[in-house]
């Protein structure tokens, strides 16, 4: 177990070096010294307008993507007290997603540049009304999963029925490669956009680490402790899904970090959900920087997909929890 000051400090510095790389990774060839000139003393010049307009929004992105789906992850794991829950249980993503994919094959994203990603959170915000309509006001956890598993099902089928129904393969193939995730091509407008949405899931589940110490004793232990139930699902519910639909709204699906990190992070904090929280914030901003650079430099001429990368990585790690669990039993 490491102290969670240094844990933090250490994940902190690993996050400011993995942005910087972000900064300097790209096909236009610009030095460190010229793009920090960039960044910093304005100018109409191309490397301005590269470090500006395209390399700075991406590393953002990244960033507040990855600090998004490592808290919901490991908010949700506290709050289910199951090691393999992940952000897209409760549906939020998938009905995001088909938000989105809506928004492609009705026109709606080419018609208006923020069509798609308010889509994608309009279908995210349907999401929290239904999860809170089929839980129900003092439903359990195991309700919960239920809801968001139903609603993964139907929102999962209804994409495969737009794609089926589809008339154009060029929207087809829109709605698929969005659906891989990617932080390519994006602006600032895409930053200020998920922004809010992502404070505020941070906002609403950052506090709840008291109450998640609590819920490792069992429900009724920790309504004796003064933790109040119906609440804290409702900050949760609310938090993933401010958080989770805002980084699917403009990155696309992205998978694997929310299940990962936490994981990855668990022991060295003691098993704490409190100290897991910005732990896994911080430890989910390095993973998806880690990964925006790897799509970056493995095929640097093919527009190799974010969310490949991150599946590509969790994939083995399920392997290797399998192992693991098989060793025990």
């Amino acid at each position: 177990m490491i102290r969670p000051a240094a844990l933090y400090g250490g994940l902190a510095a690993l996050c400011a070096a993995l942005f910087a790389l972000s900064l300097m990774i790209g096909p236009a060839g610009i030095g460190w010294g010229e793009g920090l000139v960039a960044l910093v003393v304005p100018s109409d010049g191309p490397a301005t307008m590269v470090m500006r307009e395209i390399r700075l929004p991406r590393a953002l992105l990244g960033g507040m993507l990855g600090a998004a789906l490592g808290l919901s992850g490991a908010a949700l794991q506290g709050y289910l007290r199951n090691p393999l829950a992940e952000p897209g249980l409760i549906g939020v993503s998938a009905s995001a997603a088909l938000g989105a994919v809506l928004a492609i094959q009705l026109g709606l994203a080419g018609a208006f540049a923020l069509g798609l990603p308010l889509a994608a959170l309009a279908g995210a915000g349907a999401a929290v009304l239904g999860i809170l309509a089929l839980a129900g006001p003092r439903g359990t956890a195991l309700t919960l999963i239920l809801a968001g598993v139903a609603l993964s099902a139907l929102a999962g089928a209804l994409t495969s029925l737009v794609l089926n129904l589809s008339p154009s393969p060029f929207a087809a193939a829109e709605i698929v490669f969005w659906m891989m995730g990617s932080l390519a091509d994006r602006s600032m407008t895409h930053v200020w956009l998920a922004a809010p949405f992502m404070v505020l899931g941070a906002v609403l589940l950052l506090p709840t680490g008291r109450a998640l110490d609590a819920l490792t004793l069992g429900e009724d232990a920790a309504e004796a402790m003064g933790v109040r139930l119906v609440r804290l699902r409702l900050m949760l519910v609310i938090g993933v899904a401010a958080a989770v639909g805002a980084g699917t709204a403009v990155a696309g699906a992205v998978g694997f970090v929310g299940l990962v990190v936490p994981h990855l992070l668990r022991p060295l904090v003691g098993a704490r959900p409190s100290a897991l929280l910005i732990a896994s914030a911080l430890g989910g901003a390095a993973m998806v920087l880690a990964a925006d650079v790897a799509v970056r430099v493995i095929l640097p001429e093919r527009d190799l997909k974010l969310g490949v990368v991150t599946a590509l990585i969790g994939a083995p790690f399920f392997f290797h929890l399998i192992w693991r669990l098989r060793g025990r039993l």
